[in-house]
């Protein structure tokens, strides 16, 4: 539901997840080349862990849990990783590696979470940063898990539609670390403005055209299988009209709550033109069901999900080119790399179709039907799957 929260967008590594955790801010977003008028769909992600094991190493480097030599001697991962980046043809992603010593990190109850690193910084409402790697270290740097390239970006943030999962990410929940990973959509529809150079080129990124996601996950491991799909670029098939007050969101695979998993849940919220329907297995008196599908052929990914409650359902459809995606790198608190084709991408499409269940009496006998309240053609998605 549309429901911001200053608290559930706070950094979280305390307790148990200082030793053995993670706790990340995702930004996505499109703009467009100033020079050739040609669009370019952007990512740039502030990526915390394990902060209480920088005394590893006297807290002066950054802990890379990939290195050869912090491998033999069991060194966990400890540090700040701005990862930044673009989808396409030519897609890159970029990882620049903090020490802990060097970041300085607020929760506000009135302003929310800040982040200060060096040149970067994050917060509710503004992002900026520059992260450059050449060819040369990133050949010699496998650990980095990066490619080459450079991005700079100075950006404002409004965060207008939530996605809020509901008392699965509460305080309580919070406070006992009940679930292996956890999900907040603070930002599901965000209107960035500002400019990225990638390259050496300028794209400018307007309020109207940015088509803006903005959302964070922490937890101490990551889920198998990973799926993900949001867009707020959306144009009713019924009417022909483009739904400037609607997005959807649909996250999660596996979730674990007190180790134990919960084959094939997905959470998803579709905000339409106001009005929120909300799939989402943790609220059971909705009697939510969910069906879901990531198939692959030679060219493309391709997600089906199939998600009901007592009175609606909704059907989404979205596929992305492989050769605009690329494989997004994470290694996990323990220092594991277990996702090594965690397929990430921002230029999907598809349709969804959104149903409200009706009871019909034939033969003066009850049966179900179903009413169409809109087929949407969907744009600019966000996508990603992976499964180890």
């Amino acid at each position: 539901m549309n429901k911001k929260d200053l608290k559930r967008n706070f950094w979280m590594l305390n307790g148990s997840f200082a030793k053995k955790g993670y706790d990340w801010w995702w930004h996505s977003f499109t703009g467009i080349e100033e020079k050739t008028g040609k669009e370019k769909s952007f990512f740039v992600e502030y990526f915390t862990i394990n902060p209480a094991l920088a005394k590893d190493n006297g807290g002066e480097e950054p802990i890379l849990g990939q290195e050869p030599f912090n491998r033999e001697r069991k060194f966990k991962p400890s540090y700040l990783m701005v990862k930044c980046g673009w989808w396409g043809k030519d897609a890159v992603q970029l990882n620049a590696f903090l020490p802990w010593k060097d970041v300085q990190i607020k929760n506000d109850k009135e302003n929310g979470f800040s982040l200060t690193a060096g040149d970067f910084f994050c917060s509710e409402e503004r992002l900026n940063g520059s992260v450059e790697i050449s060819k040369e270290d990133a050949k010699n740097h496998p650990e980095w898990m990066s490619d080459s390239g450079s991005m700079t970006w100075n950006l404002t943030a409004e965060k207008d539609i939530a996605f809020n999962v509901g008392y699965g990410a509460g305080g309580f929940f919070r406070a006992i670390k009940a679930f292996e990973m956890y999900w907040h959509a603070q930002g599901m529809k965000t209107r960035y403005a500002g400019t990225v150079i990638a390259n050496g080129k300028k794209y400018q990124i307007t309020k109207i055209n940015s088509f803006g996601y903005a959302d964070k996950n922490w937890g101490r491991n990551f889920t198998s299988p990973w799926v993900w799909l949001s867009s707020n670029d959306l144009i009713s098939k019924i009417t022909g009209k483009k739904l400037e007050n609607s997005v959807f969101d649909i996250g999660g695979g596996k979730p674990k709550i007190f180790g134990i998993p919960l084959d094939r849940k997905l959470l998803s919220d579709f905000y339409y033109e106001g009005k929120s329907y909300e799939f989402n297995f943790s609220k059971f008196w909705t009697l939510c069901r969910t069906k879901f599908d990531c198939t692959q052929n030679e060219k493309q990914i391709i997600w089906k999900v199939r998600q009901e409650t007592f009175r609606y359902v909704m059907e989404t459809e979205i596929s992305c080119n492989k050769e605009e995606m690329l494989f997004v790198n994470y290694e996990s608190p323990d220092g594991e790399k277990r996702h090594k084709n965690l397929y990430n991408g921002g230029t999907g499409e598809g349709t969804v179709k959104l149903f409200r269940k009706r009871i019909k009496f034939i033969n003066k006998l009850p049966k179900k039907g179903f009413v169409l309240i809109d087929e949407i053609e969907v744009k600019h998605a966000g996508c990603e799957f992976g499964e180890y």
